[in-house]
């Protein structure tokens, strides 16, 4: 049985990161059920994975602030944009907002290999569970025991089970004592009522809305599609979304007053939105498509709700149609600066596993990055 100074579960970006920040002389092991590295990041962002964003906060993650802010002090937007550049990456700005990978996310997957090159790759491995006895971890999988004096725990949430995704990190978490939250489909799109099947026969079609849920604005494009309403906003949307009521405005650079005043065009045609939406808009909040200078003033009070039309989804698509997990180990088992349980000495928890999840535009990688950055730097 092969004894390590640290084993990695997990050779996802977290992982990988953790493994490639090491002091050379840290005998490292990271173990993954695939027969490849990084197969998540690969396929992200039609396969140029959106790294990060211009504007990186807090408000941007549901999860613990004081967490979030000690992992981005050691381990900035701007710290992983240097990385990046220093390992010749080179990036492409989309929409003035989000970095993605210019030529391919084998990029970033070429570099983070190369770093963790005195790690011993482990991959074919199915973890089973993680025992420790008189301070040395044994970690048993399908074929093989392995034994180390600390484990990082990096193995992502629920998402995507086609490329090995499970809540194996949740199970390790739970038999060691540490509380959880359990795994949500999250950055998913969102199931409607019967009152809002309008919004089905649009399967196809898109507009930029701004979409009010709890206390956040989301401002992006929204996806009408065959199961609901997906696209950026609806799928950051769901991030905070739990139950009740989310609102639309369809207009939000408009007063739809403003567009229908006095005007001999169709209702419709005065409205900026596909003629498909417009009508089927129209028909929601009952208002004739008429000539703009025919419409009463309960119709124009009405046409008012295009910038606030509010509903309750009936659900999300679930986890086949997540990008991300929402959950994972609370952030209150873990020590802030180091990602090291507080219960259990020599384990961390770090990724995707951790609770702490971030809207659509690149916070996830941001985290999973910062987070590895942040303990594999703790691990002397």
């Amino acid at each position: 049985m092969k004894n390590y100074d640290v084993i990695i579960l997990g050779a996802g970006a977290s992982g990988l990161m953790c493994a490639g920040n090491l002091s050379k002389k840290v005998k490292c092991a990271v173990i993954d059920i695939n027969e490849k590295v990084a197969k998540k990041l690969k396929i992200s962002g039609g396969g140029k994975c959106n790294i990060t964003n211009i504007s990186v906060k807090i408000e941007n993650f549901e999860g613990d602030e004081a967490l979030l802010a000690s992992v981005f002090k050691k381990f900035s937007k701007e710290n992983l944009l240097d990385f990046l550049e220093r390992n010749r990456v080179t990036l492409e700005l989309r929409k003035g907002r989000y970095f993605f990978c210019k030529n391919s996310s084998d990029d970033i997957i070429n570099v983070l290999k190369k770093n963790a090159k005195n790690s011993d790759i482990i991959l074919n491995n199915n973890v089973l569970h993680v025992t420790q006895e008189d301070d040395i971890f044994t970690v048993q999988t399908q074929t093989k025991s392995y034994k180390a004096n600390k484990v990082v725990v990096a193995t992502g949430g629920k998402s995507f089970q086609t490329l090995g995704a499970s809540d194996i990190g949740l199970q390790i978490a739970k038999s060691f004592g540490i509380s959880v939250k359990e795994f949500t489909p999250a950055l998913v799109g969102l199931t409607l009522q019967k009152e809002q099947f309008w919004m089905k026969e649009l399967s196809g079609l898109s507009c930029y809305v701004h979409v009010k849920v709890a206390d956040k604005v989301l401002k992006e494009e929204m996806l009408f599609a065959h199961k609901g309403i997906s696209g950026p906003a609806i799928l950051s949307t769901s991030l905070y979304w739990k139950k009740g009521e989310i609102s639309i405005d369809f207009l939000p650079e408009k007063d739809i007053l403003d567009l229908v005043q006095e005007s001999k065009k169709l209702v419709s045609s005065a409205i900026p939105l596909p003629k498909r939406l417009a009508k089927a808009l129209l028909s929601a909040i009952k208002v004739g498509d008429k000539e703009c200078h025919k419409l009463s003033k309960n119709e124009k009070a009405c046409l008012k709700s295009v910038h606030n039309y509010t509903f309750a989804p009936a659900g999300n698509f679930g986890f086949s149609k997540a990008e991300v997990s929402c959950g994972g180990v609370l952030a209150d088992e873990l020590t802030c600066n180091t990602l090291e349980s507080k219960k259990v000495n020599g384990l961390y928890f770090i990724g995707e596993v951790v609770d702490v999840t971030g809207e659509l535009g690149g916070y996830n990688f941001q985290w999973a990055f910062s987070s590895a950055y942040t303990c594999a730097k703790s691990l002397k």
